[in-house]
């Protein structure tokens, strides 16, 4: 999994405070508002420091997740939409073959298997009829999801959204992720309008993109972070560190899926990629048919 941009610099000097070595100057740079001696307050500096790197480091970690994320999901939903009659033409074919072969031998060895592949072709009963194309055995189409929560239904037009929509993504993402919150009515307003970035970045759509960026910059001012106890940032980066974790668990399951193993083959166009596996599958059809008309020939 790989991402264009790199959150190794977003905390740089503009972290830096008055305990920065080389900050502070005999007779200038004293903070006027603590009698503490400096040596105690580099401790926490550093510490608030930490947590805001760490901060970042999982905010940009978390956006290259959900990219990838998407473009499995684009990939796949593509995938099934544009490859799916070409494989079931050649389940079709297969079983006929298989039948073919069974009527010229008559082995029941070739019946057996030709029922086997005449049972793969056939679809599970019911399901499709009962719910009319909204469900398969897996459950609800992405489609029937929107339908049923007033969304709209836009099917994403390729794998990998534009790089002007991945642009506005990592912005939107990076101003306004719930990670940011220091409080849990601000942290209930990143989630909610997050989903909605989300949603935007699946589909592809730069012209929302652009109009949630303009809500964000005209929305409420997120309150500036302002330095806790030693106690408190210790336990933000606890739960920094689980976030990590279990992030890393997610992006290991994308990573290992079939559909993710399969854009792993062509990381930088997985739109030509499907595009190759269909000539692939032309080909393994013109072969079957030929060999389908040998046998009936």
């Amino acid at each position: 999994m790989t991402t264009d941009d790199s959150g190794t610099g977003d905390a740089g000097p503009e972290n830096a405070g008055p305990d920065s070595p080389g900050s502070a100057q005999p007779g200038a740079g004293a903070d006027p508002e603590s009698d503490a001696p400096q040596g105690e307050a580099r401790p926490e500096a550093r510490l608030e420091a930490a947590v805001r790197a760490a901060e970042q480091a999982l905010i940009e970690f978390e956006i290259a997740v959900e990219t990838f994320r998407v473009e499995v999901e684009n990939f796949s939903r593509l995938h099934h939409q544009k490859l799916g009659p070409m494989y079931s033409r050649l389940d079709e074919l297969d079983a006929q073959i298989a039948e073919a072969q069974a009527a010229r031998t008559g082995d029941p060895e070739d019946i057996r298997k030709a029922d086997e592949a005449r049972a793969r072709v056939m679809p599970m009963p019911g399901v499709e009829e009962l719910f009319h194309g909204w469900m398969d055995s897996e459950g609800l189409f992405p489609e029937a999801v929107a339908m049923l929560t007033d969304q709209p239904v836009r099917p994403p037009q390729r794998v990998r959204p534009s790089d002007e929509a991945r642009k506005l993504y990592r912005e939107l993402a990076r101003k306004a992720h719930p990670d940011l919150a220091q409080d849990e009515d601000e942290r209930m307003r990143r989630d909610e309008f997050i989903s909605r970035v989300n949603a935007a970045y699946a589909r592809g759509d730069e012209a929302l993109l652009r109009e949630l960026s303009e809500e964000w910059a005209a929305g409420p001012v997120p309150k500036e972070w302002k330095p806790s106890r030693s106690e408190e940032l210790y336990a933000r980066l606890e739960w920094l560190s689980e976030r990590k974790e279990m992030l890393t668990l997610v992006a290991h399951e994308l990573e290992e899926s079939a559909i993710g193993a399969m854009l792993k083959l062509a990381p930088d166009d997985p739109d030509r990629l499907l595009e190759e596996i269909a000539e692939q599958l032309l080909t393994q059809v013109g072969e079957r048919e030929a060999e389908l008309a040998k046998l009936v020939g």
